[in-house]
């Protein structure tokens, strides 16, 4: 199984939880200005998207889209405890959360990078951001990660993208339950190991 990333990039979630689930994978860098990875490869040949995350699962078979590969990964680990067992009422409110990152976090967030943005667009995007932050702030109020007790693949993901804030100009502080839950992800060893190999501790 490899891995196609960019350092601190939407990849850096599935390359969290290959960490947390101990599996034996193989990492390739991608430029995606110049879509070469670090073996001089065109990426487009490996992900005609153009994207990353990209999982090469070694049987002929690539599968791309942050959430997908998330659950990809847990489900075929077996592993009941990053994310619930399909079809259960858990793994509803699993997937409640990963499209609620992707779509109103990770897109909202994301797109801030977008050096074309006119500034009322931006404005208009950090208003709508607020609007979610003060919604998942109070979630995180009431529980130490976004499903309960326990940490998931979710919060691989949610903890990536949340980390662009302080790249793109919004403060956080404001939110003291988000600010303790990115410390307390940040902290596990799996984390720490991802963020090390990209650079990015």
């Amino acid at each position: 199984m490899k891995l196609y990333y960019s350092p601190g990039a939407c990849s850096l979630a599935p390359h969290i939880v290959l960490n947390e689930l101990g599996q034996n994978y193989d990492l390739e860098k991608v430029d995606l200005g110049a879509k070469k990875t670090e073996t001089g490869a065109d990426f487009m040949d490996v992900n005609a998207k153009g994207y990353v995350p990209t999982l090469d699962l070694g049987t002929g078979e690539v599968l791309t889209e942050v959430s997908t590969i998330l659950q990809y990964l847990a489900d075929k680990a077996k592993n009941t405890d990053l994310l619930p067992a399909f079809g259960s009422m858990a793994r509803y409110r699993a997937m409640e959360q990963l499209n609620f990152i992707a779509s109103e976090l990770h897109k909202g967030i994301g797109g801030l990078f977008n050096a074309a943005m006119p500034e009322d667009g931006k404005k208009a995007m950090k208003d709508r951001l607020t609007r979610r932050f003060v919604w998942l702030d109070a979630q995180l109020a009431k529980k130490p990660y976004l499903l309960g007790d326990s940490y998931s693949v979710a919060d691989a993901y949610a903890f990536t993208v949340l980390g662009w804030t302080r790249h793109v100009g919004i403060d956080l502080s404001a939110y003291p339950h988000i600010v303790a839950y990115l410390d307390r992800v940040g902290q596990r060893p799996a984390v720490q190991a991802a963020l090390k190999k990209e650079g990015l501790a």
